[in-house]
């Protein structure tokens, strides 16, 4: 038994949360700045919104079995780009049991997987540049911190602990993993070596479970501390910080409170286009700022080096 932190987990169960449309009270500012991202770059009517229902079954092939505990996106985008044709034919038939049909765009993927993966997989990768990768650095930091909990949970008490306390719907008992309205009995042969456990920061109450032998079997639950993901985190005692980095990149840091783009911090700051620019670069340089592009746009984030540093200021 091993965790992992996925990329893909996250983009399916965040994708999922944004076509429900619904004002998530947990994501609701997360929702906010990105909803008119993704329907700009016309992500709401594409690979992704026909592959990913609003609810139940999602093909397993945009789940790729992690190697190691941290894959890269890049790592599972090749992955699933390199899913097996069989193993993607099978996954649209259980699609098309569970919706009844699905569309000209998904019956291609079927006749010809290894070219439509391709697009698939750049779809994804675009996706995340918009809605997930400038916000990584904070979901990361919660997916690690219920990794770590977890794995003193075992260390403490054993595995048997951690498993009756993972969710309600999962139980240990006399050697035995069930899991709830889960109809599928798999043995230790069948299953695939070991069991991957898999925090999610987008996912909801529920467990959702990935099943494709030879793989291991994939458990995909809530985070802990989750509810604080999106909490305000601006510095107040900035002034130490601004001793340091200077008055208009600390001020262009605590605007990255939310990723924005050069023309937006310019207008929040009242710096100029060509000082946010120059600023962000010495910060990007520095490591305090990431930029992650998709088609024109460019927004810049605050990575976890800086949340540290302003995190820091606010307790002197």
């Amino acid at each position: 038994m091993r965790f992992a932190v996925s990329p893909m987990w996250q983009v399916g169960t965040s994708f999922r949360l944004l076509k429900a449309g619904a004002a998530d009270p947990v994501h609701r500012r997360w929702l906010e700045q990105v909803r008119p991202r993704v329907a700009a770059a016309g992500l709401d009517s594409g690979w992704l919104a026909e592959l990913i229902p609003p609810s139940g079954y999602a093909p397993d092939f945009l789940n790729p079995a992690p190697t190691g505990p941290a894959p890269t996106p890049a790592e599972e985008l090749a992955a699933i780009a390199a899913a097996p044709a069989d193993r993607v034919r099978r996954d649209l038939d259980h699609l098309r049991h569970h919706q009844g049909s699905i569309g000209p765009r998904l019956r291609s993927l079927y006749a010809d997987p290894q070219a439509r993966l391709v697009r698939v997989a750049a779809e994804i990768g675009t996706y995340w540049e918009l809605a997930l990768a400038p916000y990584w650095a904070r979901v990361r930091a919660v997916l690690d911190a219920d990794v770590f909990h977890r794995a003193r949970q075992v260390a403490e008490h054993g595995a048997g602990h951690l498993l009756n306390e993972l969710h309600p719907l999962v139980s240990w008992d006399d050697n035995v993993l069930r899991v709830v309205r889960r109809q599928r009995t798999l043995s230790r042969e069948t299953a695939g070596a070991g069991l991957l456990l898999i925090p999610s920061a987008f996912k909801g109450p529920g467990l959702s479970t990935r099943v494709a032998p030879p793989d291991p079997p994939q458990l995909a639950y809530r985070a802990r501390g989750v509810g604080t993901l999106w909490e305000r985190r601006t510095a107040t005692g900035s002034a130490a910080v601004v001793a340091v980095l200077g008055r208009s990149r600390t001020l262009l840091l605590t605007e990255l409170e939310a990723p924005a783009t050069t023309t937006e911090l310019a207008q929040r700051t009242g710096i100029s286009m060509a000082g946010v620019s120059q600023n962000l670069a010495a910060l990007r340089n520095a490591g305090f700022v990431t930029a992650h592009r998709a088609g024109r746009t460019v927004l810049y984030a605050r990575t976890s080096v800086a949340e540290s540093v302003l995190a820091a200021s606010d307790d002197t």
